[in-house]
């Protein structure tokens, strides 16, 4: 998930993605957070977090959390960043800057994003669960990882609230 921006565009996550935090193996929020109360929450339910501060991300997130996260899972070299740029260019200048990873995970645009650099960087963006900005719904990414690969991405819409 990335752009969360909790309270100010909702009061909290919808419940298919907190069903979906608590049954995930690793939970990745890529920047945009706003209250640190999302944060110490999705600590307390997530089997593994991964985060990383946005723009709109204050002093005490930018303290507890990285500009840039790195980690390797099951053999996948993973990067989360909130910010790449404008979409024109976005695969070449990410393949450029991470080189050494195979998925790329960022945010900032709320605007869902599935894309493959040269090389072979995947790159995703889930959009964002609360605030759909330009899209037809909110949204958020499932995936699952087999054999050091990218297996089952899937694009969840957020049914819109009454």
């Amino acid at each position: 998930m990335a752009d969360t921006h909790l309270p100010k565009r909702a009061r909290d996550l919808p419940p298919g993605l907190w069903a979906a935090v608590d049954a995930a193996d690793l939970v990745i929020h890529a920047g945009d957070w706003v209250d640190a109360a999302l944060l110490d929450e999705l600590e307390r339910r997530a089997a593994r977090l991964i985060g990383v501060h946005g723009n709109n991300d204050g002093a005490d997130l930018r303290a507890r959390l990285p500009e840039i996260a790195r980690v390797d899972v099951g053999g996948m070299r993973i990067a989360v960043v909130h910010e790449t740029g404008p979409a024109s260019g976005r695969e070449r200048r990410c393949a450029a800057s991470f080189p050494d990873c195979d998925l790329l995970v960022f945010g900032h645009s709320h605007i869902p994003w599935d894309s493959e650099a040269p090389g072979g960087l995947r790159l995703l963006n889930p959009g964002s669960p609360t605030d759909r900005r330009r899209q037809p719904y909110a949204t958020y990414l499932t995936c699952e990882l087999a054999d050091g690969r990218l297996d089952a991405v899937t694009l969840h819409e957020v049914p819109r609230q009454p």
